[in-house]
């Protein structure tokens, strides 16, 4: 929201200087957030007289001039304006000079052979007017040598602020300066708009509100008037140089007026050429497949959720958003029909979304605009239509009905202490509220406040105590220190924020690189991993590949490993945690740590080595890094189930799962199925795992001292056996079978070998393990050793059906 402090100054008796203006409103809650000094920006350009205008000898359409600048020299100037001649007074530019239409640095030049060292300048070079037939023509007794800013009022001061979608009041200068009135930094100017009185009746009846029963309304009521006998053209300068000031485009008086009490009073309005209505104009819900060509240029595809103004040939304008074309005005408007109407924020903020047009009047209407300001709106701009364009008013018509609100808030004074620390007395508060144009009534500890009709985002006594709180200052908002506690703090992050920082570190020290992907995903991928339900579905999706929520993390970060590898990175290895989304309820939502690696992207490295060709990730590089973040978010793999069924996305023979039991399964492992790997614009093999942190058992209580180190004093010893099994036997089924034939002694069990071959027998396999045996009494002897062998022996062909390799 942009205002110049010449336009504030039309609604604000004040003194202040730009400085304090911009301090008081950042310290109110409108945060400034940049301050062009208009002067300033054109200090450098000065007036100046062209003492003579010389053709070029080298070119047909320049001239050589002779530029006093007030420097006491004549300058050399190449000037290629139609309009430059002798005598004439200009605006000058020496060279050094920033040229803002241009947005160049003006240097020395030779043109065809002929210095110039500066520049005559036109109005859009100045980025004063859209005029660059020509340069800019001063008056014949304009002094020379004058900063051009001081000379022609250019000094003003633009300032930028930033509104909250709940300040719709603010959207217009008016609001802006009853607030700093309200902050002490002036007196607010009298806002009441008389009536205008009407010539004639109006020909054109109310407009009907066609809408069926239970269609949504984006209308609540409709002010029209028809002006007749108006002239329509280029706008007053002083209207123009307002406009451009805070970055809009003059057009004509008419569109010129409507943009003016737009932005000086935040009430969007609407001129139709009355001449170009076919038939009744009236208000209704678009149909389906119904187009209208905008002002903008572009055409747009309506549905019966948008509300239209309309006449018997179709939508002349789309309700609180944009005009349409076709009766647009021009030159040659002699009758218009003004609009000013009532809206439903919520419906004009959908509309907008749908058809992605950002205008003024949407920005505006969608954060509520005063409802009491509807008909006053309407004679502000007949008044200053007929002041502009003259003609003569008829009748105006209403249709509707607008509701507005009387809140009335039960406000005991004390809540600003108790809420925000100041010592306010009743009377400062009356003055803040009433100031910023609230009724209070009563004197005691408890009054009654009325909220005005523009600030319907006021309803309780917190929404009071703000207000109170921003006009007397927050930066008087006392600061207190915590107090500091006499014991050790409890935990403040839940078991699901510290599983989350931990993984994070975890997957980072494996060399893995954190990536954020969106939380949309295409249906066809959705479908894939497990999702695409219809409750999944965004009812209004920002993109056409991003229309369901994602069922899992991994196409996102397969997407970004398919974008690495198509600019030359095809070896990567990417992780995240974030929310999947199984359903359309608060179960449904599940926070899983998911990591890809691709190529040759392992923990050792990738790419290729002088030591030696880089292997390719495979199954048991997914499955490491699950392992390490489980084992850090303290959960042993090896006192889990590791079951052969791996994921859907996962390839058929190279993928698993881990779980606590059927109904508790912690996560997946696996390589990616080639076919999917296809489809995603892959090569090679991609490991990949999932887990879920939300499935992990909270784990129980420590004990409050650690147990007594055990540890022996003797030393440990191992024992090789080879067993020949069925191809199809689990080496985990062996391990946990020979680590449970002797619990006291045996300390470990792991694969040094398998080999499968002619001298095992067709169908089988031979898994070599290494049992760690540690004593803890006494030395074992031979006999003991072997019976402990025997025990391990026995234990693993029964729970195998193999045999000791011979």
């Amino acid at each position: 929201m942009k205002f110049t402090i010449e336009w504030l100054k039309d609604y604000l008796d004040t003194d202040a200087t730009a400085d304090e203006i911009v301090k008081t409103l950042t310290m109110i809650g409108l945060e400034v957030e940049d301050v062009i000094d208009t002067g300033a920006r054109l200090r450098d350009f000065v007036t100046a007289q062209v003492v003579s205008a010389e053709k070029h000898p080298n070119a047909d359409k320049l001239r050589v001039c002779k530029v006093d600048a007030g420097t006491g020299e004549l300058i050399d100037v190449v000037c290629g304006a139609p309009n430059a001649r002798t005598g004439m007074k200009a605006v000058f530019a020496p060279v050094g000079t920033y040229i803002p239409g241009s947005d160049f640095t003006l240097t020395k030049g030779n043109i065809r052979g002929q210095a110039s060292n500066g520049m005559l300048c036109s109005g859009r070079e100045l980025e004063i007017s859209d005029d660059h037939d020509g340069i800019i023509e001063l008056p014949e007794d304009a002094p020379v040598g004058v900063p051009y800013p001081d000379y022609a009022g250019l000094n003003d001061v633009v300032i930028d602020v930033a509104i909250t979608p709940n300040r719709g009041d603010c959207t217009g200068i008016y609001g802006i300066a009853r607030d700093l009135a309200a902050a002490g930094l002036g007196r607010l100017h009298d806002a009441a708009i008389q009536p205008v009185p009407s010539t004639c009746p109006s020909p054109i009846a109310p407009l009907e509100h066609r809408f069926a029963e239970g269609e949504p309304r984006t209308i609540r009521k409709f002010a029209g008037r028809l002006i007749k006998n108006v002239r329509n053209g280029p706008s007053p300068q002083w209207l123009q140089d307002r406009l451009r000031a805070v970055g809009l485009r003059p057009i004509n008086a008419l569109a010129d007026i409507t943009n003016f009490i737009s932005q000086g009073r935040g009430r969007p309005l609407h001129a139709y050429d009355a001449d170009k209505i076919v038939g009744t104009p009236h208000l209704r819900n678009a149909r389906p497949g119904e187009t209208l060509d905008g002002l903008d240029g572009k055409t747009y595809t309506l549905d019966e959720t948008m509300c239209v103004i309309a006449d018997d040939q179709g939508p002349l304008c789309l309700g609180g958003i944009l005009g349409g074309e076709r009766s647009s005005c021009t030159e040659e408007t002699v009758n218009i029909f003004m609009e000013c109407a009532a809206w439903d924020p919520d419906l004009i903020a959908q509309t907008g979304r749908k058809t992605g047009i950002v205008s003024d009047a949407r920005y505006r209407l969608e954060r509520s605009v005063d409802p009491a300001l509807t008909e006053p709106g309407l004679e502000l701009a007949t008044r200053m239509v007929l002041d502009i364009c003259g003609g003569e008013a008829c009748e105006p018509v209403i249709s509707g009905e607008e509701e507005i609100p009387e809140t009335v808030i039960t406000f005991p004074i004390a809540e600003v202490q108790r809420l925000t620390g100041l010592k306010v007395g009743l009377p400062e508060v009356k003055a803040i509220l009433t100031g910023l144009g609230f009724w209070v009534s009563g004197m005691g500890e408890t009054v009654k406040v009325a909220v005005p009709s523009w600030r319907p985002d006021v309803t309780m006594k917190a929404d009071l105590v703000e207000e109170v709180m921003r006009i007397y200052g927050v930066d008087s908002v006392p600061v207190e220190p915590l107090p500091r506690a006499d014991h050790v703090a409890q935990t403040m992050l839940t078991p699901i924020q510290n599983r989350r920082r931990i993984v994070r570190r975890a997957l980072a020290v494996r060399g893995m690189d954190e990536a954020m992907t969106w939380s949309f995903i295409s249906e066809d991928l959705a479908t894939r991993f497990g999702g695409g339900q219809p409750e999944l579905r965004l009812a209004n999706a920002i993109a056409s590949d991003m229309t369901d929520m994602r069922p899992s993390l991994l196409p996102g970060l397969l997407t970004a490993a398919a974008r690495n590898a198509n600019r030359g990175h095809a070896d990567v290895a990417l992780f995240e945690v974030g929310q999947i989304f199984l359903s359309d309820t608060p179960e449904g939502q599940h926070t899983h740590a998911t990591g890809i690696r691709t190529g040759t992207a392992r923990l050792t490295g990738a790419g290729r080595h002088w030591q030696g060709k880089a292997e390719p990730v495979g199954v048991y590089d997914s499955k490491a890094d699950l392992a390490a973040a489980l084992d850090a978010l303290g959960v042993d793999i090896e006192k889990a189930q590791v079951v052969a069924e791996p994921a859907t996305w996962s390839h058929p023979g190279r993928g698993g799962r881990v779980q606590l039991g059927p109904k508790l399964i912690l996560g997946w492992f696996g390589e990616l199925h080639p076919a999917l790997a296809a489809d995603l614009d892959l090569d090679g093999p991609v490991a990949a795992f999932e887990i879920d942190l939300d499935a992990i058992p909270l784990p129980r209580r420590k004990a409050t001292s650690k147990p007594a180190l055990d540890a022996s004093a003797l030393l440990p010893l191992s024992r090789d056996f080879a067993f020949v099994v069925d191809r199809s036997v689990e080496a985990a089924t062996l391990l946990r079978a020979a680590k449970g034939a002797e619990k006291t002694l045996v300390t470990d069990v792991t694969v040094f070998d398998v080999f499968e071959g002619n001298h095992v027998g067709e169908g089988k396999k031979s898994i070599a393990i290494e049992v760690t045996l540690q004593p803890r009494e006494k030395t074992l002897t031979d006999e003991e050793i072997e019976a402990v062998g025997g025990k391990i022996v026995a234990a693993v062909e029964k729970a195998t059906g193999g045999a000791l390799r011979a």
